[in-house]
């Protein structure tokens, strides 16, 4: 891993350059935008989920030609064995000896397409590679390369042929989103789009370099987090574990991810220090597919969207000031200070309004920044073919 040389202007600098440079290929909320580039920049994993023919492949492929990545797609189906996802050892007959072939996951940007249409065991072969960032194949260890990112895809789970992701392995995302159809303008772009190039599929040139996507995750490490934020992650974690209508709410390793994705957004707005706003725009999207329901609430078809909305409502958003200093390991103590320019302060009520969570504050490449927020109703994808956030969105 490098060192962070860029400031944290010059961070937000180019994390709009990635943004803009995804929008002239994709029409998307920037919502989604925001989400999949604070998962990359904080060492995670994307799983995008909507039905087919919304630009999910093309969103992970574009974004990793922006990033000047290496990309690799793996199209999910039943008959695809582990062995195909990590590689094998192949005997050479002219060596005389098994060498080991390199599976497709070896790669910045593994595209896991279709995830949900394979079987466990095949779902279950990705684990090692997205939570340990190798492969092993017969007792030996393979490295995968740096930086290295699954986006999967995954069709809903009422569609045919389709299994649902095992817990721990949803679990192992950092962030789960969804694309949605887009509204009347947008699908006016998207035709604008094609009939303005040449090629089936869009593409882009890169406007980074990898060396700066490993700049930009060391400058995540580097945000620091006030023992209120902490505690205010926590806070809510344990307020979904406590909530009637789930049976396991949010794990330890889900609230750690929370907090590396809070520290990746303040990279996004050229800040060093997060904010409790930091936490909710990333609530939804890094909390929701991590609860399981009980019974009664899925039959009730309650969204665990509406259950992360219900808790930002009911814990109090602490007040932070941006000069306090970093706060010890165990949270307990936080320096006073005036209410930080981006925290609600601590009433509760003053914040309900926009309990989802704001969204992101880079300006779009058309130059409109309104600061409004898309509902969370909206964040997990429209499917009526209404008009959609984009709007709104910042």
């Amino acid at each position: 891993m490098t060192e962070a040389s860029l400031t944290p202007e010059e961070a937000a600098g180019r994390c709009r350059d990635i943004v803009d440079r995804v929008e002239e290929a994709v029409v998307v909320e920037r919502r989604v935008l925001y989400e999949t580039l604070a998962a990359i920049i904080a060492r995670g994993h994307v799983l995008v989920e909507d039905v087919p023919g919304t630009g999910k492949t093309v969103l992970a492929r574009v974004f990793a030609e922006s990033l000047g990545l290496t990309f690799t797609r793996i199209q999910f189906t039943p008959d695809l064995l582990p062995a195909d996802v990590t590689g094998s050892n192949i005997y050479n007959e002219h060596e005389g000896r098994f060498e080991f072939a390199e599976g497709p996951v070896f790669t910045n940007v593994a595209l896991a397409d279709e995830i949900n249409r394979a079987p466990p065991k095949t779902q279950a072969a990705l684990l090692e590679s997205m939570e340990e960032r190798q492969v092993s194949v017969d007792g030996t260890t393979h490295e995968l390369p740096e930086p290295f990112i699954v986006i999967a895809t995954q069709n809903p789970v009422e569609q045919e042929g389709t299994f649902r992701l095992p817990e721990a392995q949803r679990d192992r995302f950092a962030v789960k989103t969804s694309m949605g159809y887009p509204d009347v303008e947008g699908e006016m772009d998207l035709l604008a789009m094609r009939d303005s190039r040449r090629t089936l599929a869009p593409s882009v040139d890169p406007v980074v370099t990898p060396e700066t996507v490993l700049e930009l995750q060391e400058l995540a490490e580097e945000v620091r987090v006030d023992g209120k934020v902490r505690r205010y992650i926590v806070d809510l974690a344990r307020a979904t574990r406590e909530d009637e209508r789930t049976e396991i709410g949010v794990s330890p390793r889900g609230v750690q991810r929370v907090f590396e994705a809070v520290r990746a957004s303040a990279v996004i707005d050229g800040r060093e220090y997060a904010t409790p706003e930091d936490v909710k725009r990333m609530a939804r999207a890094t909390m929701s597919h991590r609860l399981i329901l009980t019974t009664e609430a899925t039959v009730e078809n309650v969204d665990p969207d509406g259950i992360v909305r219900s808790v930002l409502d009911s814990v109090d958003v602490p007040a932070v000031s941006p000069d306090a200093p970093e706060a010890p390991a165990n949270g307990e103590s936080g320096a006073e200070g005036p209410p930080d320019a981006d925290s609600r302060g601590g009433d509760a009520t003053a914040d309900q309004s926009d309990a989802g969570g704001a969204q992101p504050t880079p300006e779009r490449a058309d130059g409109h920044s309104d600061g409004s927020a898309p509902s969370d109703g909206d964040a997990s994808g429209r499917r009526d073919g209404s008009v959609s956030d984009r709007e709104n969105e910042p």
